[in-house]
């Protein structure tokens, strides 16, 4: 089959692989029909999560149920789903408790209760290095999915995959951003960064009950996309104070809810890099560190852009005088799929009009360069294994 796969930093290829083959009594081979590349990816990428192996990529796919392990009873031969990103295999004490981000049994290479930067992290996840697993993803012709009774969900055919693809990571992603704020209407919600999953997070905020919306982003054409599909306010940081903007437009108090959808990897000039190097740090949290400023004294900052290292002069003494309520890391997907299913079914969000790329898997390098460098205003890619 073909498959994109990661060679080493700065090169995925598409390549022949051998095709996936039932592993456990559990497991289901899906035809993947559709599959996306997710900003988390480019971590992957650029060198900043590490990978040693070839290994394929992907963890934003759906497809057809093309093989079935003989213990699986939830679904049969010919079953069109989309798959969570997480693993979980539905039975562990984090399983049990809503917290399948982590899972005790799918990551049995590194799994373990520090989060170190190299070694004892959560739940595996498809196509996300050994560290999480080491799994194969779906950038993929097939795929194979483990624990395939617990997070698979059946979608219906009079919806296109274009319409519940992104119902794998960036919608209930964003979702979560939101939720964990727990809004109660009116609020003024924040989102650093217009990329996909900031995209996803400024829906879920109006699906929620904000009262104003605002993205922030360093490119205009995402700042354009952010408007059209979500008619949000927007603000770019190269021509504004955005703590002072964001401000100005609450009374001086800022924002009720800050979230961070950008992550370790920001637009960064040199002083910002050789800060990092000196510091040995990975990437920087200078996005972060503005979310602390805009949101108002006792509000919340929901963090879901990846951060990997420790960070020196961590700006503690400015949560604690803010009273910031901090939630962060890998989205409960399973805790919210089923409501987000019944919102597109119900036509209550629309998830494809951020979509602005559509490839077939063998140009999958060429996807790569146009989402990471942000060439031909590219923001989402869905790529078409069979094509």
């Amino acid at each position: 089959m073909k498959a994109a796969v990661f060679h080493k930093p700065g090169q995925i290829t598409c390549d022949n692989v051998e095709d996936p083959k039932i592993e456990l009594a559990t497991d289901v081979i899906l035809k993947v029909t559709s599959t996306a590349i997710c900003g988390s990816d480019l971590h992957i990428l650029s060198g900043a999560v590490p990978q040693k192996e070839p290994m394929i990529m992907g963890h934003e796919f759906m497809g057809v149920v093309e093989e079935v392990g003989k213990e699986v009873k939830n679904l049969k031969r010919g079953d069109r789903v989309v798959v969570p990103f997480p693993i979980a295999c539905g039975h562990c004490f984090f399983c049990q408790h809503g917290a399948s981000p982590a899972c005790e049994n799918s990551n049995y290479k590194t799994y373990g209760p520090d989060g170190d930067l190299m070694d004892q992290k959560g739940a595996a996840l498809f196509g996300y290095t050994d560290l999480y697993g080491g799994y194969s993803g779906g950038q993929a012709q097939y795929v194979r999915v483990p624990y395939a009774d617990i997070s698979p969900r059946i979608v219906p055919d009079n919806l296109t995959d274009e319409q519940v693809l992104f119902l794998t990571d960036i919608f209930p992603t964003g979702w979560s951003a939101i939720d964990w704020a727990q809004l109660k209407g009116g609020e003024v919600v924040a989102i650093f960064g217009s990329g996909p999953v900031g995209l996803m997070a400024q829906k879920a905020a109006w699906l929620n009950g904000a009262g104003r919306v605002i993205a922030i982003d360093p490119l205009n054409y995402r700042l354009e996309k952010a408007k059209a599909v979500n008619q949000v306010d927007t603000l770019n940081p190269h021509e504004v104070d955005v703590v002072e903007a964001i401000r100005g437009m609450t009374n001086g108090r800022g924002a009720d809810v800050c979230v961070d959808a950008v992550g370790f990897e920001p637009e960064r000039n040199f002083f910002d890099k050789l800060k990092a190097t000196v510091n040995l740090e990975k990437g920087s949290i200078k996005v972060l560190e503005m979310a602390f400023k805009a949101v108002r004294r006792m509000g919340t900052v929901s963090i879901m852009g990846v951060y990997g290292s420790p960070y020196d002069n961590f700006p503690l003494h400015r949560l604690f005088d803010k009273g910031i309520t901090l939630k962060m890391g890998q989205a409960p997907v399973l805790n919210y799929v089923d409501h987000l299913i019944d919102l597109v079914k119900q036509d209550k969000v629309k998830l494809d009009d951020i979509i602005t790329h559509r490839l077939p898997l063998t140009q999958v390098e060429h996807a790569y360069k146009i989402f990471d460098e942000k060439e031909e205003d590219c923001v989402k890619v869905v790529l078409d294994p069979h094509a």
